[in-house]
């Protein structure tokens, strides 16, 4: 797969699953706060900032990011879906949020104002860029020198039975081939070292690396499960619509079974996932 049909691939499977970041917002907001909390603490966001979210989706943590910087500061939220870009300004209608821009915008081509921005955030997207190093370059062009970048990723699939339950149940129905290295995924950024040749190949310096564990899940049934991860994941739903309806159906009941014998509470379907924050600042004698 090429760059542009790996983009174009990427475009599809977020556009399907947009309504679901729209319908089960709440839930995803109270348990990725850990991941937005680090995030905004190493990124040394405060009130007066002007920041940079890139592969905003339904508005985290852009939206959270504009309710803590106040008037004074301001937030451009950038995401390459408008159905998920639509989900995100409504939000930001609701809350009543005037210093938060949206825009339809590719992460990798990002033409933001140079050397602007106090800080670069971006939550789980870098990982489905074709080309990360290029979404960082721009990252690094939109910042100030001295300004930080903090992105998160997922780290190895060991860790996010969140993720691996249904992919393990597709594999026993459908061929899903193993993408190459350095190909857009899940967990094509779980290796720390290939994380920091990125942001060294981007022109940052003092890159850090820490570990967030959050739920992923926390239902009732593994029925309730199955709907969540096939509404939420883009990569879960893009295999999923390709099965002939049968065989969906099974795979539904098969989702929500592995999800309540993998369950790590007892009467509840809990499965965690554990991700990278990574911070890297942009050297003050850069342009």
């Amino acid at each position: 797969m090429n760059h542009v049909e790996a983009k174009q691939s990427q475009h599809k499977s977020w556009t399907m699953v947009a309504p679901g970041w729209g319908k089960y917002d709440p839930l995803m907001r109270t348990w990725a706060a850990p991941v937005t909390e680090r995030m905004i603490a190493l990124a040394a966001i405060r009130e007066g900032s002007r920041v940079l979210d890139i592969a905003c989706g339904a508005g985290e943590p852009a939206l959270t990011i504009a309710e803590r910087i106040g008037p004074e500061g301001s937030v451009l939220a950038t995401d390459f879906v408008e159905e998920m870009i639509g989900y995100a300004r409504s939000k930001a209608q609701a809350r009543s949020l005037s210093n938060v821009e949206f825009r339809c915008v590719d992460g990798e081509v990002i033409d933001a104002m140079k050397g602007s921005f106090d800080a670069v955030t971006m939550r789980w997207g870098l990982m489905f860029m074709p080309d990360p190093v290029k979404c960082m370059h721009c990252a690094n062009s939109a910042l100030k020198p001295g300004g930080k970048a903090v992105i998160s990723v997922w780290t190895e699939a060991a860790n996010n039975p969140f993720v691996t339950v249904p992919l393990g149940v597709l594999k026993r129905h459908m061929d899903v081939p193993t993408p190459p290295t350095g190909a857009p995924g899940i967990f094509a950024l779980a290796d720390p070292d290939r994380l920091r040749a990125v942001f060294a190949e981007a022109g940052f310096s003092d890159v850090t690396i820490e570990q967030v564990s959050i739920p992923m899940a926390d239902f009732s049934t593994g029925a309730e499960y199955d709907v969540f991860i096939r509404e939420l994941a883009g990569p879960v739903a893009s295999l999923f619509t390709q099965l002939p309806a049968d065989t969906q159906a099974i795979v539904k009941q098969e989702i929500a079974r592995e999800a309540e014998a993998r369950s790590s509470k007892p009467g509840r379907v809990y499965l965690h996932g554990i991700t990278h924050v990574v911070v890297g600042t942009k050297p003050r004698n850069q342009a």
